[in-house]
């Protein structure tokens, strides 16, 4: 039987993660359905990911045939998702940087809103393993994503989300411009804008300690312009519409 939430998780070369990862995801109190969205990793992640759908019929594989960005292999995952009629859709990466075991508080959340956060930053400081000039440069991001949309949430660049079904399906995946992590914010912002229930839930990330960060120039270029465009698709409001 189909579980209500499906958890998507993007891999590229995430060989030594994808199967604690799944059996983490496969030992939650409440049934979820995992979705690997493999760009055609040569390390053979893909092949794994298979390996475990074969096993376990609560896990699927969506195979890409190359990397072509964090954004446009989540938009697949969400089109594949809805198609499945899936009520709760969570996103996470798949290198242990987000826990696992939060993703029941994610669902829980998400039954009172449109689209629950994970944040770094509410509250505190929860960051594990970065270096003081990473820790900076997302501060500095969270702050610049702030003053120019209006937007205020802590975290406006976390990749850990829980989507309701009904949210999702007001978002024009083929519209959405962005492909590294302002994917994250111009996801937000389009619910923000709409005015939807947004919430956010604490976490504790975690760095990877396996692998290499997909962090670049180009990722960073496309954050501090992306937001620009948004304030403008906004009609360049810093507060969202009436619910």
């Amino acid at each position: 039987m189909q579980a209500e939430a499906l958890v998507i998780v993007p891999t590229y070369n995430e060989r030594d993660n994808i199967v604690p990862l799944a059996e983490r995801i496969l030992r939650l109190p409440g049934p979820v359905d995992l979705l690997i969205v493999d760009d055609n990793s040569p390390d053979g992640t893909g092949r794994i990911a298979d390996e475990l759908a074969a096993k376990h019929p609560s896990i699927h594989v969506l195979h890409r045939k190359e990397k072509n960005g964090l954004g446009r292999a989540y938009c697949a995952g969400f089109a594949w998702a809805l198609e499945k009629n899936y009520e709760f859709i969570l996103e996470m990466d798949g290198d242990f940087s987000h826990n696992p075991d939060d993703i029941p508080r994610f669902i829980a959340a998400a039954r009172d809103a449109d689209l629950a956060l994970g944040s770094r930053y509410c509250n505190g400081i929860r960051v594990i393993n970065w270096p003081l000039n990473r820790l900076v440069l997302s501060l500095g991001a969270a702050q610049y994503v702030r003053i120019i949309t209006g937007m205020r949430i802590s975290d406006p660049t976390g990749g850990f989300k829980c989507f309701r079904r009904h949210a999702l399906k007001c978002i024009d995946l083929e519209a959405v411009r962005s492909n590294g992590y302002s994917f994250q914010v111009e996801l937000t912002h389009k619910l923000w804008r709409r005015g939807m229930k947004i919430v956010e839930v604490p976490i504790i990330f975690t760095d990877r300690f396996q692998g290499t960060s997909k962090m670049s120039g180009a990722i960073m270029r496309e954050a501090l312009f992306m937001v620009w465009r948004l304030l403008a698709q906004n009609g360049f409001r810093r507060s969202p519409r009436k619910a």
